[in-house]
């Protein structure tokens, strides 16, 4: 597992390398990304820069067969939808980091009906009083969850595995967030409360998700760390990605929790778009359905779409 994470570091840490060489750069149609200009005296400023804006990304991909010799579904169609939407205010040192991502996916298919491949909320909040230079105090809340029933398939038969709040993982942690330039986030906490919220009772009464049978709730406290970058590299292609390490100081500080997600979007036209989704979890007391049930494993999710990138209007409010 220390090998696993190690890699994924060096991974993350070598595309930020990669990124930040003297490359064509242009600027992705969210103009979420933009740095907020300076005031005059941010020090003594009285006045909040408040600045909001969105994006709403929609793939569609359908294919159909007949008479097809080599085989495959008759018809097939697959819907993925991806919402973001950010708020940020600033006043001299203080600043307040907001941002929403809800996904969404469906897929049918003749031989399978119709199932869902994706399903995520994330709401992360983030306040920081600058101190010295590139340095901040910093609290942050996490709320990560989904809102529709989850099953996972073995052959011909399903089974239930995931609901809204089932499971729901909130986090609230309190240390320094380091921002050298408007790309880079690196935020460390040594004291951070993690709890895992199972509220469906039939998935309480299993025991999943690090959860003792019966049990509604599991709380853990431990070291948290957030690395979140985001790069425009030129007019139509841009990066998004976040990587989050937890380590529960009661229970094998030494295997390390895993999540991270990345995002690579590339304009086709004002309107167009190609993107991929890679995400990675590795959460140590994740017992997988359909595996051994023994030990935990890797989570990989990967997507690639072509669709239609929609702006909400950027707003900033001096």
């Amino acid at each position: 597992m220390k090998q696993r994470v190690f890699i994924l570091i060096l991974l993350f840490a070598g595309v930020m390398e990669a990124t930040a060489q003297e490359i064509p750069v242009i600027v992705l149609p969210n103009e979420v990304f933009r740095t907020i200009k300076k005031q005059k005296d941010p020090v003594d400023s009285v006045a909040w820069v408040i600045k909001r804006s969105g994006s709403n990304k929609l793939s569609v991909n359908q294919g159909s067969l007949k008479n097809w010799a080599a085989g495959g579904d008759e018809f097939s169609l697959s819907i993925n939808n991806y919402f973001n939407y950010f708020l940020y205010y600033k006043n001299g040192r203080h600043s307040w980091d907001n941002n929403f991502d809800f996904y969404f996916g469906l897929l049918q298919a003749t031989s399978l009906g119709t199932r869902k491949n994706d399903d995520r909320l994330d709401l992360l909040t983030k306040y920081g009083y600058n101190f010295d230079g590139n340095w901040y105090l910093a609290g942050l809340f996490n709320f990560r969850s989904q809102l529709f029933d989850g099953y996972t398939y073995s052959g011909n038969t399903s089974s239930f595995s995931s609901t809204l709040l089932s499971p729901a993982y909130f986090t609230l942690s309190a240390g320094f967030d380091y921002k050298p330039n408007p790309e880079l986030s690196v935020f460390l906490s040594p004291l951070t409360s993690r709890s895992v919220v199972i509220a469906n009772d039939y998935l309480a009464a299993k025991g999943v998700y690090g959860v003792d049978s019966g049990r509604h709730y599991k709380m853990q406290i431990g070291f948290f760390s957030s690395v979140n970058y985001k790069k425009d590299f030129t007019d139509a292609i841009g990066y998004k990605g976040r990587l989050d390490l937890f380590s529960d100081y009661g229970s094998h500080p030494e295997n390390i929790d895993v999540f991270m997600t990345n995002a690579l979007l590339m304009k086709v036209n004002k309107y167009l778009t190609l993107s991929y989704n890679l995400d990675l979890i590795y959460d140590d007391d994740v017992k997988l359905f359909g595996s051994n049930g023994d030990s935990p494993a890797l989570q990989i999710k990967s997507l690639i779409g072509l669709g239609f990138l929609i702006n909400l209007n950027t707003v900033t409010i001096n």
